[in-house]
């Protein structure tokens, strides 16, 4: 039982102290970070995270920008590039676009919320309004190109960080519009076809479609000014060596946006743009992700000690003798049929299946097909062998009470921590919030299909992989091996092409690949999850329903609402 607390206290000052060091590096230098609601088209709440700079006052206004996440994103993706705009002076609204986050609406819907979150930036009295920035990543480029093309003359300069201008999302860029627009686009992003309609990034500056806003015939220079920013016609093309989610991991890419902001606007405190804290922030949450997983560890553990819980105790007794042939064969179908079913359910969800009132995420709609799909194999194939059921222990009135109470328990810290530190527990793109009251009211659906899936599959890896004897060692690599090492293959044979070629093999589907990369640490969490629980209580029942209650709860918080 004291190494149970030990565990659960390590988790708790984890998230506790990686939330602090967050909340210490965005608030750095006197910078006020207020969570803020406003109103949006047709009454729709629109959420924000609001930076305000202790410099930044009604009598003394400072320039202000309104920077926006990508599609499946939320406010915090864009923190890196709040907290430095925020350090120099700038007023900074990160809000979350309808559809996402804490905004209500659907994805796609109302210019992707950009007007009204200018209209909110202008509206604040701290706030110059002659001196107003754009910023937005991927999709959230064209709900900023929205507010620019709504309100032609509130803003001042943009920068679009892996987008574009022109259809089906943008109105068409030319020489004039948008005003003083820097384009970040890396060497390796991943949408180059769809938004310069070149098939490598490298080669976006021969984009003809690229040429025609920035006014040249000419293979366009990156770091070349073209253009008057006196005039609004700037234009300048930065190329950082990173993919697409990895500008906002880019101290280079970040850096592009605050050296364009300024030469483009004026005011603010200047600071060197290579001079950045940001990283401390993703550092801080990062910590605190970690200790989520202790959270939860230490948790279960406690409970497990209470008497009410004393029927669950039993020590784990490996299947096989030894690891022979079979048993490799067995790891690897287990490894590798994920990632051989990865890409059909999406690409099935996307043409056939239309986000409803029940099932109204669309990438939480292709996770569960997939799941889904990834059932029926593992049932198909024997792997959940129903003969074997005896080998557990399961007791399900109690397992199901120790999972809620469990992830109650790290639910409460989780939202503890969102209101004391305005912050969420993350690491670059994969990210824990509460839930909104919409998402939560959706979530039921999508945990009954994961619930299938994780009790299928936790019993196939425990049923099929557990050696009599083995070390606890061994079992968590063997089980992290087959819920995890085929998006790691997957990933490392992808991108290792992309970056020796600059043309990405799974281009077909760029937004998938880019899904994937959740799937590498998301599958760890749930084979140490799995493993941790089946040791103490011979059962695979506690871990499959702590995982579908956690991955329901990380996939729907995370996940863009496209029907309401």
């Amino acid at each position: 039982m004291r190494k149970a607390w030990v565990v659960l206290l390590a988790g708790l000052a984890l998230i506790l102290g990686g939330a602090y060091l967050a909340s210490r590096i965005q608030t750095s230098g006197g910078i006020k970070v207020d969570d803020v609601r406003f109103a949006g088209a047709d009454g729709v709440l629109m959420s924000g995270l609001l930076y305000t700079p202790k410099t930044a006052t009604p009598d003394k206004p400072a320039p202000g920008i309104l920077a926006v996440h990508g599609y499946i994103n939320s406010r915090e993706t864009q923190a890196g590039f709040a907290i430095e705009f925020a350090r120099r002076g700038y007023v900074v609204l990160a809000m979350d676009q309808t559809g996402h986050g804490y905004s209500g609406g659907a994805a796609f819907s109302q210019g992707f919320g950009g007007p009204a979150g200018l209209s909110y930036l202008r509206s604040l009295p701290m706030v110059d309004k002659a001196n107003i920035g754009l910023e937005g990543h991927s999709m959230g480029g064209w709900t900023v190109l929205a507010a620019a093309a709504a309100m032609p003359d509130a803003y001042k300069a943009i920068v679009l960080e892996g987008s574009s201008t022109g259809a089906p999302f943008a109105a068409e860029g030319s020489p004039t519009w948008p005003r003083n627009l820097g384009l970040v686009f890396s060497q390796y992003d991943e949408f180059s076809k769809i938004m310069w309609n070149v098939d490598r990034a490298k080669d976006v500056t021969s984009s003809e479609k690229l040429k025609a806003v920035f006014g040249t015939t000419k293979t366009i220079v990156p770091g070349q000014i073209y253009g008057q920013i006196a005039n609004g016609t700037a234009r300048r093309l930065s190329t950082p060596a990173t993919t697409h989610p990895g500008d906002h991991f880019s101290p280079e890419a970040i850096g592009y946006s605050l050296d364009w902001f300024a030469k483009t606007l004026t005011g603010g405190t200047p600071l060197p743009a290579n001079n950045q804290i940001w990283i401390w922030k993703e550092v801080g949450t990062g910590i605190g992700l970690i200790g989520f997983v202790l959270l939860l560890l230490g948790t279960f553990d406690v409970l497990l000690g209470l008497p009410v819980f004393a029927g669950l105790n039993r020590a784990a007794i490996g299947t096989h003798p030894v690891r022979d042939g079979g048993w490799w064969r067995r790891f690897w179908i287990m490894a590798l049929v994920p990632i051989v079913t990865y890409f059909p359910a999406f690409m099935l969800v996307t043409l056939f299946m239309k986000p409803s009132s029940l099932l109204p995420q669309t990438i939480s709609n292709q996770v569960l097909v997939w799941a889904l799909i990834n059932t029926a194999i593992t049932l198909g194939l024997g792997l959940f062998d129903r003969r074997r059921a005896g080998q557990f222990d399961n007791r399900w009135g109690l397992s199901v009470l120790i999972s809620l109470l469990t992830v109650g328990i790290g639910y409460a810290v989780v939202a503890a921590t969102a209101k004391v530190f305005t912050t969420d527990l993350r690491f670059w793109v994969l990210a824990l919030k509460p839930f909104s009251a919409a998402q939560l009211q959706i979530a039921p659906v999508y945990l009954v299909g994961l619930t299938v899936f994780f009790l299928v599959a936790l019993k196939a890896l425990h049923e099929q992989l557990a050696i009599r004897g083995d070390a606890p060692i061994n079992r968590y690599v063997a089980a992290i091996g087959a819920m995890a090492l085929g998006f790691a293959l997957l990933l490392g044979l992808d991108y290792g092409v992309f970056f020796v070629t600059g043309s990405l093999p799974t281009r077909f589907d760029p937004l998938s690949t880019v899904v994937a990369m959740q799937f590498l640490p998301l599958m760890a969490m749930v084979a140490v999850i799995s493993v941790f629980t089946w040791r103490r209580t011979h059962s695979y029942v506690p871990g499959a329903l702590i995982c579908a209650l956690f991955v329901t709860w990380y996939l729907v918080a995370g996940t863009a609402t496209q029907v309401v």
